[in-house]
């Protein structure tokens, strides 16, 4: 069976990705044995999801994939975007971050938002980008305890439910993350053959 690599700890993201793909060995970083913080010291998704792989991949050899998502709200300039994970600060916790959020745009009348994730997959050798976005609105209140990060105030147009509400398997169908990894795993199936 292939293996490829996820650049993450992130408990939440794995199960999600984990659910979605088969026929092929989904590593942890724990798995295999790195333990170093990956500075996303760039400006866009893209770039950050490139060097999370690049560095995976110079120390494992496997083939690889690294994504960088976050929320952006067009009432906040596009923030937090890429520093969705690090809003309230370097080792803040989503819950620090998102009461940050609540707290920028409870004067906000325009209450929309969208997740945005890119993929960067190394595989044997050569890089490829999958990306998917996600529009909805936010609540001025968390509801809902699936999910993580800005979850439970993210409502997905179409639904009523926040993300944070929704069963996984609803959420992993119209997610920024689940889009990109569906692109993600439609190639893998054409480069194995399953």
């Amino acid at each position: 069976m292939q293996e490829l690599v996820i650049a993450s700890n992130n408990a939440g993201k794995i199960r999600e990705i984990r659910s979605m793909i088969d026929n092929i060995s989904l590593l942890s970083l724990k798995d295999i044995g790195f333990s170093d913080e990956i500075p996303e010291p760039y400006d866009t998704f893209e770039q950050n999801a490139h060097i999370k792989a690049e560095t995976i991949h110079r120390f494992s050899g496997k083939s690889v994939f690294a994504d960088d998502s976050g929320i952006c709200v067009p009432a906040l300039g596009g923030a937090p975007g890429v520093f969705s994970a690090r809003y309230a600060g370097v080792g803040a916790s989503d819950e620090d971050n998102l009461q940050k959020l609540l707290a920028e745009t409870a004067t906000k009348d325009n209450r929309s938002a969208y997740y945005k994730a890119v993929i960067c997959l190394i595989w044997k050798g050569e890089t490829h980008y999958f990306e998917g976005v996600c529009h909805g609105s936010l609540l001025s209140e968390k509801r809902g305890t699936g999910g993580f990060g800005y979850d439970p105030i993210f409502v997905p147009d179409g639904y009523e439910q926040t993300f944070a509400e929704l069963p996984l398997d609803v959420k992993n169908n119209i997610s920024h993350r689940g889009k990109a990894v569906r692109a993600m795993v439609a190639f893998l199936k054409e480069q194995t053959g399953r």
